[in-house]
């Protein structure tokens, strides 16, 4: 009775091949063509079928390991020879001759063909590139069914088993916070009443799921100094009555947002249709704004923002603002936007993370402006500085481009820009 090794057969010229998986384990039983390690190469993955049958002692492999043909996968405990052992067995050095040849063309096959073949071992298969992406996002590609021929598995079926995950998640947290408030209402702590969420609360609550899901948020935080375009706001005067304009910052942000859309054309479009890898740019500039309103936020649109100056846009700010307050705003108002811009500034705070509206792929959070003492040549000086959060869709737009743009708006509302926004 002795030990019986399996090692790795003919690969053809691959060597110091990556093991990326070990499917067996010691004190295992295994048949013959059971899989026992799958290798990867820099163009394709394969598994290494077991050649004979028997209780595993030993493994001599792991995950990592860069293998060659005749390296030893594991040790097979020492027992009978099964019959079909002893068919196998060559008597004499002829039959081995004759043999032997045909056997490993066998193993070579079985080998090649589990490069294109889907196994039924539960093992799925992939490219190296996929199996990585898999590896990275740490998910087991054992447990995605892939939608190409034979199975075979595509990052996009890993993006969809992932989402799919999310959603189960989701759907999962609602039902135990939906238990959570029911037990609750029916507590002994004291008296509540329930009440219905406001229609638009209700309504906002499915895109705002929606985006979170299914959009990948990154947020940049800024400051931009606008010392120079507030006291030009506040200089601003009616020239026939002599009487001074009221015209909100938001007016002054909506033109310096429309000058970098126009820079950065990613900022204004859509990628809605992302499946066909396609995405929609945008001719136009239709601004949002979120409407806090006694029924919940709203988000109506200032259109052709472009062609109208800040005197203009201020009086489109309050009237679809007092629309949005009293229900009367027309619903095709609060679709077909370039880009969303939510502020704080009459309330209160600084950096926030804004969720992006969907399909748009960019927001601009405003927090409320403050003064700060700023090093300018070679003296504190006291300066309106205006914190900025620009939450962007990372599937189209990086972090650098986020950063110029970001640049550039600050650029906008600083002095240089401030004069240019005529009344």
């Amino acid at each position: 009775m002795t030990d019986r090794e399996i090692k790795v057969p003919n690969i053809g010229d691959f060597k110091d091949v990556e093991v990326i998986e070990v499917l067996i384990s010691a004190g295992q039983s295994i048949s013959k063509n059971d899989p026992l390690i799958t290798i990867e190469s820099d163009k394709s993955s394969v598994e290494i079928p077991s050649t004979f049958e028997g209780k595993i002692k030993s493994v001599n492999i792991k995950i990592g390991d860069k293998v060659s043909e005749g390296d030893l996968i594991l040790l097979l405990t020492g027992n009978e020879e099964s019959k079909e052992d002893i068919k196998q067995k060559p008597k004499t050095q002829k039959e081995e001759l004759e043999i032997k040849p045909v056997e490993q063309k066998k193993i070579e096959e079985k080998v090649n063909n589990h490069f294109n073949e889907k196994n039924n071992s539960g093992i799925s298969l992939a490219s190296p590139k996929t199996r990585k992406f898999a590896r990275e996002l740490g998910v087991d590609i054992n447990q995605i069914s892939g939608s190409e021929r034979q199975g075979r598995v595509l990052e996009s079926d890993i993006k969809n088993f992932i989402s799919s995950k999310i959603n189960k998640i989701s759907n999962k947290r609602e039902t135990q916070v939906k238990k959570i408030t029911s037990e609750f209402s029916h507590s002994d702590f004291g008296k509540i009443e329930v009440k219905d969420l406001p229609r638009v609360k209700k309504l906002a609550s499915t895109y705002l799921v929606n985006s979170w899901a299914t959009i990948p948020h990154v947020t940049n935080h800024d400051e931009a100094d606008i010392t120079e375009m507030e006291e030009f706001r506040s200089s601003l005067t009616d020239i026939h009555t002599g009487e001074k304009k009221k015209i909100t910052p938001l007016a002054f942000i909506i033109k310096a947002l429309v000058a970098s859309l126009k820079k950065f054309p990613s900022f204004n479009s859509s990628i809605d249709d992302i499946e066909n890898g396609k995405m929609t740019v945008k001719k136009y500039y239709h601004i949002g704004i979120a409407v806090d309103t006694p029924h919940g936020l709203m988000v109506p649109k200032i259109r052709n923002a472009d062609n109208k100056n800040i005197s203009l846009i201020g009086k489109d700010l309050k009237e679809v603002s007092e629309l949005c307050r009293n229900l009367k705003i027309n619903k095709k108002e609060l679709f077909g936007g370039s880009m969303t811009i939510t502020s704080l500034g009459g309330i209160g705070g600084s950096f926030f993370t804004p969720i992006i509206n969907y399909p748009e792929v960019a927001i601009l959070g405003v927090g409320k402006s403050y003064k700060k003492q700023l090093f300018i040549n070679g003296k504190f000086v006291p300066r309106t500085i205006l914190p900025l959060s620009l939450s962007y869709d990372h599937r189209i737009i990086d972090g650098a481009e986020a950063a110029k743009f970001n640049n550039d708006l600050k650029d906008n509302l600083g002095s240089n820009f401030a004069y240019r926004l005529a009344i």
